[in-house]
């Protein structure tokens, strides 16, 4: 019996999740109970995955647990950016080999594909726009980065648009950047409210059980998965719950629960809007990795995101909040000099599941046990493609995204304690220090 050592536990704070729609939640498991197929975990990689599955096996019932409530947990937590294009931070143009960005970008682009087709099937609302985004640099050496990267887009045979400083405001308001490169592939979303919409609209046969935390499991021919009020017994597990995989028994020392903060403001109003100027909505990446990710959203908010923390446990921890909304603020007055008065009305943190080599798990883990892990900061499109090419695989479909992704190597392992904490924490502290202006 493996006992399962961390379990999720967000803060209550996430700005997307209490502005978009409300739902009421799914009842939690109790008693026992068995399914065929059993997928732990209802992000981005859960739902598609059991919402293929449930296409691929109509005359099965397809259980999915989730331990918190859907739109809650780390995928209604990112920052909205479903990216289409490969960014490579290991080479020197952000695009590496050729053959191997080209099918990272038809996996981001399968992505994008399957989640607009549920979007535009079921009528989700979730503030969905194919604007593109800007990657932005203020320090030389985020130009520098800039101009490397247009080299590999170059390369790779990509559109953009180089925005010099004069023109920047006309698109995002601010006189802050020096430079922008903007890309129009990338399609901006509210994550809270495509994951609950996503939720919401699953096939029939797919039971969606919330609240529902998994404390422990035997493995064998039958899969038990136990928690606090009862116990579900599957044929097949599959595993899409990113770093918790590792308290689950598998990748253990493979994954680093790696937290990002965003603040997001109230609503501009009329005159505020008019002093910001620029276009309507919009997403600026840094081209600092350590520097500050911006939005405008639809409903005219603002949106920074910046700083980071090491959690090994994969858990919230408010004193990071505490910590971090302070650069969020000295960020947006860099910015946003022309809006003293806006303050921010939500401040969260949300995890990413990293690994050294930027490389995910996809495929078994144990007799009858699978997985769809590690989404390295992709989780919208790397996500949505990787369950729903898992649950065609386990239907006996692949094709050449199902093999390249098979072929992976998947996580490498980390050093030890006390050594991956010190080694990661002094990383993180440097990058942000490094990313100067671009934070």
């Amino acid at each position: 019996m493996t006992k399962v050592t961390h379990l999720p536990a967000d803060d209550t704070t996430c700005g997307w999740y209490h502005l978009s729609r409300k739902r009421q939640p799914t009842p939690a498991h109790a008693g026992k109970s068995s399914a065929r197929w059993v997928v732990v975990g209802a992000g981005f990689t859960g739902l598609a995955a059991a919402r293929q599955l449930a296409l691929n096996f109509p005359h099965d019932e397809i259980v999915l647990v989730e331990a918190q409530e859907v739109g809650f947990g780390t995928s209604g937590r990112n920052a909205g950016f479903a990216i289409d294009l490969p960014h490579d931070i290991g080479a020197d143009d952000y695009i590496g080999d050729l053959d191997t960005a080209n099918i990272n970008m038809k996996l981001n682009l399968s992505g994008q594909s399957l989640l607009r087709e549920v979007v535009e099937q079921h009528g989700i609302d979730c503030q969905m726009k194919a604007c593109g985004k800007y990657q932005a640099a203020v320090e030389d050496r985020g130009i520098a980065v800039l101009d490397a990267y247009r080299r590999g887009l170059d390369k790779l045979g990509q559109p953009y648009e180089v925005i010099e400083q004069a023109d920047i405001p006309a698109h995002i308001g601010t006189h802050f950047y020096r430079k922008a490169l903007f890309t129009p592939g990338t399609v901006l979303i509210q994550p809270s409210a495509l994951v609950k919409g996503l939720a919401d609209t699953l096939p029939a046969n797919v039971t969606l059980y919330e609240h529902t935390p998994i404390t422990d499991v035997e493995y064998g021919d039958k899969i038990v998965l136990r928690h606090a009020h009862g116990s579900i017994t599957a044929d097949k597990l599959v595993l899409t719950n990113n770093a918790f995989g590792m308290s689950f028994g598998f990748l253990k020392g493979r994954m680093l629960p790696v937290f990002t903060y965003a603040s997001i403001t109230r609503t501009l109003t009329d005159e505020e809007q008019q002093r910001l100027g620029g276009k309507p909505y919009w997403g600026v990446i840094p081209a600092d990795t350590f520097g500050t990710t911006v939005r405008r959203t639809p409903d005219n908010r603002l949106l920074i995101r910046n700083s980071f923390s090491f959690n090994p446990d994969g858990r919230a921890n408010q004193k990071s909040l505490q910590r971090f909304v302070n650069r969020h603020r000295a960020s947006f007055a860099a910015r946003f000099p022309m809006l003293p008065q806006v303050d921010f009305e939500y401040t969260w943190g949300g995890a990413l599941a990293l690994s050294r080599n930027h490389a995910g798990h996809f495929g078994e883990l144990a007799p009858n046990v699978f997985g769809a892990l590690c989404c390295n900061g992709l989780g919208i499109t790397r996500g949505t493609v990787t369950g729903t090419l898992l649950a065609n695989w386990l239907a006996g479909q692949r094709n050449d995204l199902t093999d390249y992704l098979l072929g992976s190597p998947g996580p490498n392992r980390n050093p030890p304690e006390p050594f991956l904490s010190a080694g990661v924490n002094f990383n993180l502290m440097w990058g942000q220090y490094r990313a100067g202006r671009e934070s």
